[in-house]
């Protein structure tokens, strides 16, 4: 995600402690931002003694340019050069309207400079302030030490984490995700609740699979688009063995695809397989659905709404593409790992050596000449994050669980999309996941950012989470 974050930026001050303290921290944080290329609002050294917030009318000052601002500002950054006002700290934020994430830091005291002119006390303030915004109903994040210096490299990482925070919040509070065709007969798994979902912002929109495949059957091989789209899938991957007419039923489909998601505005999509496309058109979407996202508009499979929904959240944690895959094996029997699967729809990102192929177990039933568009390919050892959101609808609640682990080199001798994962704890996790109903997908990301999910979708969006290990 190469976006220029936006924070607002509130520096506590409190009247009897050294004003200095205040210019330090301003300096010190418009250095780093700088450096993390993140843009500050923050009040001058006009608009206030030397641009901290003290009083309610800097509280008033402070939170009317928030409120100026509200469409660029993501989250909230408060800084404690000293012990800092705690009303003002909440009054500002109350003022300015905004619900969007906010970081607590503070500074350290020198053991060497606890005199009158240096000392700073913002352990304690750093406490105070929480306090308040806790009283406020104002939700916040805490840095991993206490007290830390926003010169510390901790910080820093502190601060990146939070801003990807601030960009699972925003995007989850207004994403809108499209349904492509009804949920497959035999996957009660992937049922959820649209209502659900709407009351935390996540809109879906549906349609018909009649509509996109007759609208892909009208097209023919000749359309300037279908020609631009073949050119596109022969960049992406290999075509391997798959046939030319193959090919141009894939492009059709996905100029369709493509169609909808602009008209709609969409973010993701879950779309219909198994097995009317097969049966009804003669090809996978698995080429498109990988291209999408790739492309960072995730798609997932047999309409897993949930699924895409959960695919978008790690995106937005890690700025890097997702794959939904099933919790398909065992590995041998090392209780720590397992073979992660799917017929072969996951983004070019883990599979290097990537080719468009078929998906010979569904192809048993339809025909693999009936298969084409389904990738083959091997994902690499790698870091790993996974986890799952789902609506649970006997308790009226979204839940979720996210950990980490490694995806491996260990050899594995099989076809489709596939991939070696090993997890501490594997067994315990998996008698997590089948008492508390979760389902069979789950949804991988080459990183390290379960923290994030967690803060951002239990702290901010409320939600039931749980964090392996």
């Amino acid at each position: 995600m190469s976006t220029k974050a936006t924070l607002g930026v509130i520096i506590g001050n409190r009247d009897f402690f050294p004003d200095r303290l205040v210019s330090e921290a301003r300096a010190d944080i418009i250095a780093l931002f700088d450096k993390l290329n993140i843009k500050p609002i923050m009040l001058t050294e006009a608009d206030s003694k030397l641009g901290g917030v003290e009083t309610f009318k800097d509280a008033q000052k402070c939170g009317d340019l928030f409120r100026k601002h509200q469409d660029e500002i993501t989250g909230i950054l408060v800084l404690l050069p000293n012990f800092g006002d705690e009303k003002g700290v909440a009054d500002t934020i109350k003022l300015s309207g905004l619900n969007v994430p906010v970081l607590i830091q503070a500074y350290p005291d020198d053991l060497n400079k606890m005199d009158v002119a240096r000392r700073r006390d913002s352990w304690c303030g750093k406490i105070s302030v929480c306090n308040n915004l806790y009283q406020y109903g104002i939700k916040y994040t805490l840095t991993n030490n206490h007290v830390i210096h926003p010169s510390a490299p901790e910080f820093a990482a502190d601060l990146l984490d939070f801003v990807a925070v601030c960009r699972v919040v925003k995007g989850l509070r207004k994403v809108r995700i499209g349904a492509v065709g009804a949920r497959p007969g035999a996957f009660n798994t992937v049922r959820y609740s649209e209502k659900i979902l709407q009351r935390n912002g996540i809109s879906v929109t549906t349609v018909d699979l009649s509509e996109i495949l007759g609208n892909a059957n009208k097209l023919t091989k000749d359309d300037a688009e279908v020609k631009a789209h073949l050119e596109k899938i022969n960049a992406y991957a290999s075509k391997g063995l798959t046939p030319d007419d193959a090919m141009v039923q894939i492009a059709k489909l996905d100029v369709v695809l493509n169609h909808f998601m602009e008209e709609n505005a969409l973010d993701a999509t879950a779309i219909q397989c198994w097995t009317s496309l097969q049966k009804n058109y003669g090809c996978n979407v698995c080429t498109s659905m990988s291209m999408m996202s790739e492309n960072m508009l995730p798609s997932a499979c047999e309409v897993d709404v949930t699924g895409t929904l959960t695919m978008y959240a790690m995106q937005l944690a890690s700025g890097s593409p997702s794959a939904l895959v099933d919790w398909n094996n065992n590995y041998a029997d090392d209780e720590n790992k397992c073979v992660l699967f799917h017929c072969g729809n996951w983004a070019k990102s883990f599979l290097p050596d990537i080719e468009i192929s078929t998906a010979p177990i569904l192809g048993t039933t339809v025909g693999v000449e009936n298969t084409y568009g389904a990738l083959a390919g091997r994902t690499p050892a790698s870091p790993l994050t996974f986890g799952r959101i789902s609506t649970d609808d006997p308790k009226g609640i979204i839940k979720a669980y996210f950990g980490e682990g490694v995806l491996t080199d260990d050899a594995l001798n099989t076809f489709g999309n596939r991939a070696v994962a090993q997890i501490p704890d594997l067994q315990g996790l998996m008698q997590y996941v089948c008492r508390n109903g979760f389902e069979h997908h789950v949804v991988m990301n080459a990183s390290k950012t379960a923290g994030i999910l967690k803060e951002a979708l239990g702290n901010y969006m409320g939600w039931e989470i749980h964090n392996h290990g």
